[in-house]
């Protein structure tokens, strides 16, 4: 466990390595390594061709990929060859057969996006670990007439291992709280409890959540990250608005400031407060942890800009500090992208011009100052990186605010309205005349 949890370290240099995923991956490298051993001694499974159908080879990478990603389930595929290779008394067949059909099987799991995929999984394992035995029989000078039963059994291993996968993900996910494709399929849902509540509760956040979400996914995609990730994030990232939603100016209505009442500084702590909030509820919903990153981190340590100019404006010497979000810059390359889709989403609904070439401009302002800050320090976004994500957002913003014509009765609407106001500035007109000619008559002398 030791030695693979510095081999984890060793190739994910910039990725925090939790023990419970050492864990769960020595256990199945050592259930590879006892079941060839064991297998090994009974006649059935003497040779090398028939000892393939006991390795639960396809079932451990599947569960890996899918749990972990890809390279997670690449890298054990190669070592549990290796100690397939050790326990089969250095029998070079159930080797090669467990190197190549756990990187088959991470192939064809790499695009799964639904549980009902798995069906399809369990066949194409099925064929693939017969196609593989002929190819290594062929290899290796092996007559084919008499390997019927050992067909038969390495179908029913690949099938198996998929319909085992479909059994127990969910209590996997749930036990070792990870992101898997499907457990984020399923907190994107946007009908759950939860998001229906913050619809009723918060809906200016939940509207708001919802553009972030589209920016965030767009922007992933080009740049190659987890999309579904970021989506997810985006949707949760202000969970934390729910139970003082009315101090957010997005649920605010008919002009209600809750922050006329209070000084700078209280208005501050309250907005600060989402973050920490946010974190909270997330980890009461039993979130992954990557979700709970984007939440805590999608604010950085950056400045709430406008309560500090406010408190400049009555202490010159207010400190930065009591104004900073309390949390840590983003770092991943998703929480990165998932803070500056609900900047450019916030900022640029308040921007006056909403033409592409304004908003491309804005929003390059917008990236300088995250970078001037150094909330893009640790997340590992390049510049070329930083442009795609500034052309994806360009692109949603442009189609969002582009112009409408206007029905006939809107513009006859807007024609009354101008009329209006054209006929009351030259009725205040008229009485600022009559009223300079009543002041003048009044201060002129009187004829003696």
């Amino acid at each position: 466990g030791f030695l693979w949890y510095l081999l984890l370290t060793f190739i994910y240099k910039e990725k925090k390595i939790l023990v419970r995923e050492v864990v769960f991956q020595v256990i199945f490298l050592v259930i590879v390594y006892a079941t060839t051993a064991i297998f090994r001694k009974f006649a059935f499974f003497s040779t090398p061709y028939s000892l393939c159908i006991t390795i639960p080879t396809g079932l451990s990478v599947v569960l890996l990929s899918i749990l972990y990603g890809q390279l997670p389930a690449i890298i054990f595929s190669f070592i549990s060859g290796f100690c397939v290779l050790s326990g089969a008394d250095w029998e070079l067949v159930p080797c090669l057969f467990t190197i190549l059909s756990g990187l088959y099987a991470c192939a064809i799991v790499r695009k799964v996006e639904r549980r009902i995929d798995m069906i399809f999984v369990s066949i194409l394992l099925a064929i693939g670990n017969v196609v593989l035995t002929i190819l290594l029989a062929v290899i290796f000078n092996e007559s084919l007439s008499s390997m019927g039963k050992v067909y038969f059994g390495i179908a029913l291993n690949g099938f198996l291992s998929g319909l085992l996968t479909m059994g127990l993900i969910t209590p996997l996910e749930i036990i070792l709280n990870t992101a898997s494709v499907f457990r984020l399929m399923d907190l994107s849902d946007l009908n759950n409890a939860f998001m229906q509540n913050m619809l009723i509760q918060a809906s200016g956040t939940y509207q708001h959540s919802m553009m972030v979400a589209q920016l965030a996914e767009n922007a992933c995609r080009e740049i190659g990250a987890n999309c579904l990730l970021a989506r997810v994030g985006a949707y949760y990232h202000d969970i934390g608005k729910i139970d003082q939603s009315e101090y957010f100016i997005e649920n605010q209505k008919d002009g209600e400031n809750k922050h006329n009442e209070l000084n700078p500084s209280l208005s501050a702590s309250v907005i600060r407060m989402h973050v920490r909030k946010g974190v909270e509820k997330a980890r009461q919903l039993h979130l992954p942890q990557c979700v709970i990153d984007i939440i805590s981190e999608h604010h950085g340590n950056s400045v709430i800009a406008y309560f500090y100019n406010v408190a400049l404006k009555e202490n010159p010497n207010a400190n930065p500090g009591d104004y900073s979000y309390g949390g840590n810059p983003p770092s991943t390359r998703e929480s990165a992208v998932v803070m500056l889709a609900d900047t450019v989403e916030a900022a640029c609904r308040t921007h006056e011009d909403k033409s592409e070439r304004s908003l491309e401009t804005f929003m390059m302002k917008l990236f300088q100052h995250k970078i001037d800050t150094k909330q893009l320090d640790y997340c590992n976004l390049s510049f070329s990186d930083l442009a795609k994500i500034r052309q994806a957002f360009l692109q949603i913003l442009s189609g969002y605010y582009h112009s409408r014509i206007q029905y006939p009765d809107q513009e006859k609407e807007k024609e009354k309205e101008a009329q209006a106001k054209t006929t009351e500035s030259l009725e205040n007109s008229d009485k600022s005349d009559k009223l300079e000619k009543t002041e003048k008559t009044s201060k002129a002398p009187e004829k003696k």
